[in-house]
C-alpha cells in the first residue's frame, strides 16, 4: 500500500463527465489526517503510520493514546488507525495527510462497516424463496428446513440461517476517483460505498488495479 486516508461518508449525488454522461458518486469528506506515530522495520518489524482523525474531548481518550497525542503534540482525536505503507520516509510526526494525495482518475479501495439490519430471517438475509402464499397446507411460509433429521441428524457447518445481518467490514475494490476538491476537503468516488451517512470510510490505493 502506497497511500491511504480516513474520511466520512456524506452521501451520494451525481456529476456530469466532460462528455455529458451522468456519473453517480459517493461524497467522502476528508478533513486532514494527522500522523501521531511512525513505525519502522528496525524497531517494530514493519513500516506503518499511525494517524488520527476527528476532534474529541481529552477526557474521552484513554491514557495510552493520551500519551501518544501528548508526545506528538497533537490535540486529542476520535479515530486512530494504522496504515501499513511500503515506505514511510516521506512522513513525519505531526504532518497532515490531505485529500490531495489522490487525484482524478485514481483507483481506490473503499473499506467501511456496512449498515446494520439487526436480527433477520433467511429471506431478507440470504434472499431465499418462500412457500406459496395460497390457502390450505402448512402455514409456515417463511420458515426454514434445517434438513438432516434422520441420517446425519445434525446441522451442517456453514448452513445459511437466520441471524444478525450487516454491521460487518466490507471492502469494495477498484473504484474510480471522479473528482478531488481540495478547498472543501472532498473526494468524489464513482459508485456506492458501504455504510450509513456520516460513517467512517477508509480509502487506499487499489491493490488489484
Amino acid at each position: 500500500m502506497n497511500k491511504a486516508i480516513l474520511g466520512k461518508k456524506l452521501g451520494m449525488t451525481q456529476v456530469f463527465s466532460p462528455k455529458g454522461i451522468v456519473v453517480p458518486v459517493t461524497v467522502v469528506e476528508v478533513t486532514p489526517n494527522v500522523v501521531v506515530q511512525i513505525k519502522n522495520e528496525e524497531k517494530d518489524g514493519y513500516n506503518a503510520l499511525v494517524v488520527a482523525y476527528g476532534e474529541t474531548k481529552e477526557k474521552l481518550v484513554n491514557k495510552p493514546m493520551a500519551g501518544v497525542f501528548k508526545k506528538a503534540n497533537v490535540p486529542a482525536k476520535r479515530i486512530v488507525k494504522e496504515f501499513r505503507l511500503d515506505d514511510t520516509s516521506a512522513y513525519s510526526v505531526g504532518q497532515e495527510i490531505k485529500c490531495d494525495i489522490f487525484a482524478d482518475g485514481d483507483k481506490v479501495d473503499a473499506i467501511a462497516i456496512s449498515k446494520g439490519h439487526g436480527y433477520t430471517g433467511i429471506i431478507y438475509r440470504w434472499n431465499m424463496n418462500h412457500q406459496d402464499n395460497t390457502h390450505g397446507g402448512y402455514k409456515i411460509h417463511r420458515h426454514q428446513s434445517l434438513g438432516g433429521t434422520s441420517g446425519t441428524a445434525r446441522v451442517f457447518k456453514g448452513k445459511k440461517m437466520a441471524g444478525r445481518y450487516g454491521g460487518t467490514q466490507v471492502t469494495v475494490q477498484n473504484l474510480e476517483v471522479v473528482r478531488v476538491d481540495g478547498e472543501r476537503n472532498l473526494i468524489l468516488v464513482k459508485g456506492a460505498i458501504p455504510g450509513p451517512r456520516n460513517g467512517m470510510v477508509f480509502l487506499r490505493n487499489a491493490i488489484k488495479a
